[in-house]
């Protein structure tokens, strides 16, 4: 592994990415022959690198957040040849480079990326697109599109800042789910469905999350309330799973799933609301060769 390209998204988070690239830079060349960095200068951008590049580099690193990264992996998990991938964070709440152990703080988060340790990790996927962290329908997609760069300026929290906002407005919508795992037909609020262990900079839904397991952990909330809201929360706090005993929340794991949901719902795929139901839902295991931190 000695050729690296970095793409590099230079408008991400708060640009503290951007004002260390030279330094990053210089800390990856004393490990690696060639580090070369492409610049983003519009959403698609980093897709026509990963197109352009991947077939003569060892290691893509997408250096942005959230967004830049769901591109970048929405462009390498198709290819049937990909290189290795790799995070430096640069935006708002990095999730899924939390869930690898990839430090928040770039020049450290390069020192982890010269050790070069390696996982082949599942990603998710559903109408031919994929996503590493987690995908939903209901309140999460109604907070996602709520959410905007001035409340993105307060950071991590602003995600559960929103979803408070939004709690008590209870929009139930009629949930079918199939999998070999559950069958589900009654009203919902939210779905979640999960490969990270991160949301919003936070533990939240699934903390003990295996991202190697060729499983997708699924909860379905029933009833939008505090108390709900509140038992998701404290579940990042106690480090477990979701509460089976809970009436208003069903857990599961499983391979694969079909979901349909009337009204039709918009889903958030990591961040990005990209499509509507209905929909199935599946695991590729261990389809992405991804340089991991401390996990």
């Amino acid at each position: 592994m000695n050729t690296v390209a970095i793409i590099l998204n230079p408008n991400a988070g708060n640009k503290k990415l951007m004002n260390q690239i030279e330094e990053i830079e210089t800390e990856l060349k004393e490990t690696f022959t060639n580090v070369k960095i492409y610049q983003t200068k519009q959403e698609g951008d980093g897709a026509k690198y990963v197109e352009k590049l991947a077939s003569s580099v060892d290691l893509i690193i997408g250096a942005g957040g959230d967004g830049t990264i769901f591109e970048l992996v929405n462009a390498l998990a198709p290819l049937q040849e990909r290189p290795a991938f790799a995070i430096l964070p640069g935006g708002t709440c990095n999730d899924f480079s939390r869930t690898i152990g990839i430090s928040q703080e770039p020049i450290l988060a390069a020192k982890q990326i010269k050790e070069k340790k390696i996982k082949q990790i599942d990603i998710g996927t559903f109408n031919n697109q994929y996503f590493l962290n987690f995908w939903g329908i209901g309140l999460i997609s109604k907070v996602s599109e709520q959410m905007d760069n001035n409340s993105k300026k307060l950071g991590k929290m602003s995600y559960y800042i929103q979803a408070s906002k939004l709690i008590f407005q209870n929009e139930v919508f009629h949930l079918k789910i199939e999998s070999d795992h559950c069958t589900y037909d009654d009203d919902a609020v939210m779905v979640v469905i999960g490969n990270g262990s991160y949301l919003g900079g936070m533990q939240s839904f699934f903390p003990q999350a295996n991202i190697q397991d060729g499983l997708l952990d699924v909860l379905i909330i029933k009833q939008a309330s505090m108390q709900n809201f509140w038992t998701w929360f404290q579940s990042q706090v106690k480090d477990d799973y979701p509460d089976k005993n809970n009436d208003e929340i069903v857990y599961f794991r499983t391979k694969s799933l079909k979901i349909e949901a009337q009204p039709i719902q918009k889903i958030d795929c990591d961040g990005e609301l990209i499509a509507e139901t209905p929909t199935s839902i599946s695991i590729l295991p261990q389809h992405m060769t991804m340089v991991v931190g401390d996990v």
